[in-house]
């Protein structure tokens, strides 16, 4: 028998040794970047542009930023609500968890702080 009877059919416009789920994999990236590249322009346009009003510019951003954020992980992370993932969105939760303890934490330490300083006058003096 000859090799070429056992030889993988291809299918037009698809290079040989190509399988469709690394022609997936790669549309998939490609798909992310081009998300992850629209709202990185979205956010140059939101911090420069007199259309949005000066207090929602902040807000504006963040929302951008919480998108670009689900991009990354979607795109090119892979981390899905799957049940093959389940061990991906317990470590990113917890991840998330850390961050906001340490953020908040930080928040109401330097909130709090001013509070807890004595007076000026009880401060001891520094010697000349």
């Amino acid at each position: 028998m000859s090799d070429h009877t056992h030889a993988e059919p291809t299918a037009q416009g698809r290079a040989p040794g190509a399988s469709r789920g690394q022609r997936a994999g790669f549309l998939n990236y490609v798909v992310g970047l081009g998300f992850a590249i629209v709202l990185t322009l979205a956010s140059f346009w939101a911090a420069g542009t007199p259309l949005v009003w000066g207090p929602g510019v902040p807000v504006l951003l963040a929302a951008l930023a919480i998108g670009q954020m689900g991009v990354h992980l979607v795109f090119f992370l892979h981390i899905t609500t799957g049940p093959d993932n389940t061990n991906n969105v317990l470590a990113l939760a917890f991840g998330l968890l850390v961050v906001f303890l340490v953020v908040g934490g930080t928040v109401w330490i330097m909130a709090h702080l001013n509070q807890n300083m004595p007076p000026m006058d009880q401060i001891m003096p520094m010697r000349k």
